[in-house]
């Protein structure tokens, strides 16, 4: 039988909910995806937020960089109505929010994303607060920066650590050895591409994580490829195609 991937909710259940809330957290976990994606940033006050963009502007009713504002002044934005009213009155969470939520929902992990560089006493906030919750088990920290994931790494060398790619690095499996990753996770362009990268990243003992695929022809690519997860905006619709996928190879 061929193994299947596991479903990833980038951003959450980003299609059906606006990206990085709580809502679309609630929604991943009720699709029943096996870990949520999402992207942390710093605040001007140091407080780390769960935000994708370096501006608020796409994704709230506010304008200008994150590290502009401090936690109380985000706090403010909404972040829903943009999507939809349904969702008027969503605030952008902090990590503490997520790592509670996660907490009270056994089932889905968390693969999260520094975005850009952080420092060593940055990082070590983070995976402190992955470790008190009890959930270094249940969490990948990622970032497309190696300098960030060998500070994550000097911080928590027990918390599982990705390096996320969007061109092939030379000589790939040596410089994820170097940095200490156990998932290196490449683009969908770039596993379409070069069917070859996820054997070469498994030979090396890597697991694969592909971003960010939303439909079937890439889906039934990166099965045959062999990727272990697949990251997307559809985590809802990926878990029923792959579970009609399974049925019919029983």
């Amino acid at each position: 039988m061929t193994h299947l991937p596991a479903v990833v909710a980038h951003r959450g259940s980003s299609s059906v909910a606006p990206q990085n809330t709580m809502a679309a957290f609630e929604s991943a976990w009720r699709a029943g995806a096996a870990m949520v994606e999402c992207d942390i940033q710093l605040a001007a006050d140091g407080e780390i937020v769960v935000i994708h963009d370096d501006t608020v502007d796409a994704t709230t009713d506010g304008a200008g960089p994150v590290v502009g504002s401090t936690l109380a002044e985000l706090r403010r934005l909404d972040a829903g109505s943009w999507f939809s009213p349904a969702y008027g009155g969503q605030r952008i969470p902090t990590l503490g929010e997520l790592l509670t939520f996660l907490v009270e929902r056994p089932g889905m992990d968390l693969l999260l994303e520094l975005k850009d560089v952080w420092s060593p006493d940055d990082a070590e906030r983070v995976t402190s607060s992955i470790v008190a919750a009890g959930l270094a088990d249940r969490v990948i920290v990622q970032s497309f920066y190696p300098e960030t994931v060998m500070a994550l790494g000097a911080a928590a060398p027990g918390v599982r650590r990705g390096w996320l790619i969007e061109q092939r690095h030379e000589p790939l499996p040596d410089l994820c050895a170097q940095l200490g990753v156990m998932t290196c996770n490449p683009s969908v362009e770039m596993v379409l591409a070069d069917t070859g990268l996820v054997g070469v990243l498994h030979r090396a003992g890597l697991q694969v994580m592909v971003w960010t695929a939303d439909d079937v022809d890439q889906w039934e690519a990166l099965v045959a490829a062999g990727v272990d997860a697949i990251i997307t905006d559809r985590p809802d619709r990926l878990v029923g195609w792959l579970a009609g996928r399974h049925a019919h190879s029983a």
